[in-house]
């Protein structure tokens, strides 16, 4: 169980707005780490992915950004949940706990087949 996985494609802007919503305003590089972490560090999660999935998110009001400066001292852009981001969290919470309650059926020991 050593291999780390890719993000399932469709989880990360989820991911995201999970992070957010926890952890208050992150940069780019702590939400990452947040995620990994969560994840038990069975996720890695590529700065190529993360960077356009902010940027899209940020386009479509989701979450907000402004610069300051890290824990290092460096200048960091941080990202924090907006108003619209919040209802889009809620929606997609929605969505992915149904997906998740169909697959369970299928995997699930069927009584019928037995």
């Amino acid at each position: 169980m050593g291999d780390k996985a890719d993000v399932w494609q469709g989880t990360l802007a989820l991911m995201v707005l999970k992070t957010i919503e926890a952890m208050g305003p992150l940069h780019g590089y702590g939400i990452a780490r947040r995620i990994e972490q969560t994840s038990g560090n069975l996720l890695v999660l590529n700065y190529g992915t993360l960077y356009p999935a902010l940027l899209r998110l940020e386009q479509e009001g989701s979450i907000a950004s402004e610069w300051g400066a890290s824990e290092n001292n460096r200048k960091a852009k941080f990202y924090k949940l907006t108003r619209a981001g919040r209802k889009q969290l809620r929606k997609e919470t929605r969505d992915w706990e149904q997906t998740t309650a169909i697959l369970a059926r299928f995997l699930a020991p069927s009584k019928e087949s037995a």
